[in-house]
């Protein structure tokens, strides 16, 4: 409205627009949906996922990046959700599911923030020093250096990897693959190590046999046959040429024509389009090849003059074959016939064979020498396993990568998260004004991934993490006996501890939250009703603890956590996702990759600042014809 009442339309009638408040709790709303909707495919116990797309085909997956892939979604900010998960992808290629999870968690523990009219900005700053923060200590305290060329500790690192996936029942074949094929494509110059796992390990899923016959190639295959049926179909020890020509006459780039006013113009033209062939085919054979593969076409002239000299010819590859091939063999990709030199002919495969699966025959290049390129051969009873497989061994090949490139691992199992979390919680109270309690939000949605694994495995929750928590400093101040009992008194809550508390409100506080036992308290503790009951009394019950516990089993559970993680250099206590019990990492084997923890922590909080310091959608809906008004035209804007 103006100064005089007069009405002023800034939109178009037919855009939509929401601002404020609602539009932050919306975006909230919608990225906690779709973290919901993966949250039961993280950890070991995971379930599956069962998509049709348009055209019928299923997709039965539990990675979160190929579910939401999938997934057709209508609100911006689950729009923007589902990209983070394919950045990650990208990225590192491991953490898509925790990276959704997270990332929901982190706007859900915003959005009370801002129902109490909490600026976003005062939010988004404790969320930008919580992440500075937690990648600090996340890569000076809680990270590990390993060594890569160690390959029992690479396999190990691998195994937690794949625990999680389709695959886990097969995880020592799966493990040795992965492992091999990203070692094979390993090049290293000088300090820089490239490792180009998208290129150079091709997966070949062939239908039929068992998953047991998969196995990663020292060489390359590709589904071609000889254009000939004259031609050899296993030779040891080939000459290989690669060309990137074809071997037949010259056509016009568009329709040609060609004018004939004499009979003998006719013979002519195929006199030369025949001295062209049998120069490229003499210019081939000059440097004595055994295999000949080509990008391009082959002339039925020049399968004759080559079979003639006893070469065997392989047609219409693909350009990323014909790449994978050079880096197996040694040679190198010729554009032009007359330009073949000796050093240009591959020598670095053992053996050529042409062997046949089902209806179709596949190209062998074995017993490389020193190849930098490899295929997986994977067989299975259906495409739905395989394809599930080549997700499950493609995400174990990118943790190998990554930790080979950068060496440092963080325990997995949650242990790292509720190390940060722990650590967090200690910054914060360094922190003044309203700032800290965002900042606090922050340690509890990293407390997310161990609850929602507990929440998978299906175990007893109250028992497991109520152990973890009340752990306190029992290493220099206790006897062995003494840390026993007290141990076991955490764990199972007796009647005589509850009596301590007044009402049943007071118990519930009691179990769920930290239990703070001074060295001088359990002194203290002469007969085992007074140890009881002074644990009962020292615990301390906050409102942002109890927020937390969305139930009763996982707020014992996730205290249990917290109190184990109170101990200093306790880093590596987290939850074995098959049977929910709480289990040290270190002694476990449950690593994981520092660069996709990195990554995951980055996006999912990086994603939650940008949706939060959104206060306005303006959408747009499509104008039925066309012409007339002044806004655009179009769908969202």
């Amino acid at each position: 409205m103006m100064s005089g009442g007069q009405q002023v339309i800034v939109l178009n009638q037919n855009t939509k627009r929401e601002s404020g408040r609602k539009v932050q709790l919306g975006n909230a709303a919608a990225a906690k949906a779709i973290a919901d909707v993966i949250r039961t495919c993280l950890g070991p116990r995971s379930m599956l996922k069962m998509l049709m797309d348009p055209m019928g085909g299923i997709v039965m997956t539990n990675d979160g990046n190929a579910i939401l892939r999938e997934i057709m979604v209508e609100h911006p900010a689950a729009k923007s959700m589902i990209e983070i998960a394919r950045t990650q992808d990208e990225e590192v290629g491991d953490g898509t599911t925790s990276v959704i999870i997270l990332a929901g968690e982190m706007l859900a523990v915003a959005a009370p923030f801002l129902e109490q009219q909490v600026h976003p900005t005062v939010v988004i700053g404790a969320f930008r020093q919580a992440l500075e923060d937690l990648l600090d200590v996340l890569r000076d305290k809680v990270s590990v250096k390993v060594d890569v060329t160690n390959r029992d500790e690479m396999l190990k690192i691998i195994k937690s990897c794949v625990g999680t996936k389709f695959i886990k029942k097969w995880s020592d074949l799966a493990c040795q693959i992965a492992l091999d094929a990203t070692a094979t494509v390993s090049l290293e110059d000088g300090d820089r190590r490239e490792i180009d796992i998208k290129r150079y390990a091709k997966v070949e899923k062939i239908p039929g046999g068992a998953i047991e016959d998969s196995e990663v190639l020292k060489g390359v295959m590709f589904n071609k046959d000889v254009t000939h049926p004259k031609m050899k179909r296993r030779i040891e020890s080939p000459r290989i040429l690669l060309l990137d020509c074809s071997l037949e006459y010259k056509k016009g780039e568009s329709q040609t024509n060609i004018e004939i006013s004499k009979e003998e113009d006719f013979g002519q033209i195929l006199a030369m389009e025949e001295e062209y062939i049998q120069q490229i085919c003499s210019d081939i054979i000059a440097v004595k090849p055994d295999l000949v593969i080509t990008e391009k076409g082959v002339s039925d002239l020049a399968q004759h003059f080559l079979v003639k000299a006893g070469i065997s010819v392989i047609r219409r590859v693909r350009k990323t074959d014909n790449n994978r091939i050079a880096r197996a063999v040694g040679a190198t990709v010729i554009n032009r016939t007359d330009e073949i030199k000796d050093e240009d002919i591959g020598n670095g495969c053992g053996l050529f064979e042409i062997r046949k699966f089902g209806d179709e025959y596949f190209t062998f290049l074995e017993k490389c020498t020193d190849p930098k390129a490899c295929t997986i051969l994977l067989r299975g009873a259906s495409k739905d396993i395989l394809n599930e497989v080549e997700r499950n061994l493609q995400d174990a090949m990118n943790v190998a990568r990554n930790v080979m490139i950068d060496g440092r691992l963080v325990a997995g199992g949650g242990a790292c998260e509720m190390a940060l979390a722990q650590a967090l919680n200690e910054k914060a109270k360094s922190i003044t004004g309203v700032q800290q309690w965002p900042y606090r939000a922050v340690a509890r949605a990293l407390e997310v991934i161990p609850r929602t694994l507990i929440q998978n495995c299906g175990a007893s929750i109250i028992r497991t993490l109520t152990a973890l928590r009340v752990c306190i400093t029992l290493t220099e101040c206790i006897t062995l006996t003494e840390r026993i009992a007290l141990i076991a008194l955490c764990v199972s809550v007796t009647l005589t501890s509850l009596r301590v508390c007044i009402t049943l409100t007071e118990c519930i506080a009691l179990i769920a939250l930290r239990v703070s036992v001074t060295l001088t308290a359990l002194r203290v503790c002469i007969t085992l009703t007074e140890c009881i009951a002074l644990i009962a009394l020292r615990v301390s019950v906050t409102l942002t603890a109890l927020r937390v516990c969305i139930t009763l089993t996982e707020c014992i559970a996730l205290t249990a956590l917290r109190a184990k993680h109170a101990v200093e250099n306790n880093l590596t206590w987290g939850i074995d996702g098959d049977t929910g019990s709480i289990v040290d990492m270190n002694e476990y084997g449950v690593w994981e990759a520092f660069s996709v923890k990195a990554q995951t922590f980055k996006t999912a909080i990086e994603t939650a600042i940008l949706l939060l310091k959104i206060d306005d959608i303006v959408s747009g809906t499509k104008k039925q014809g066309g012409g007339g008004g002044g806004g655009q035209e179009g769908g969202d804007q």
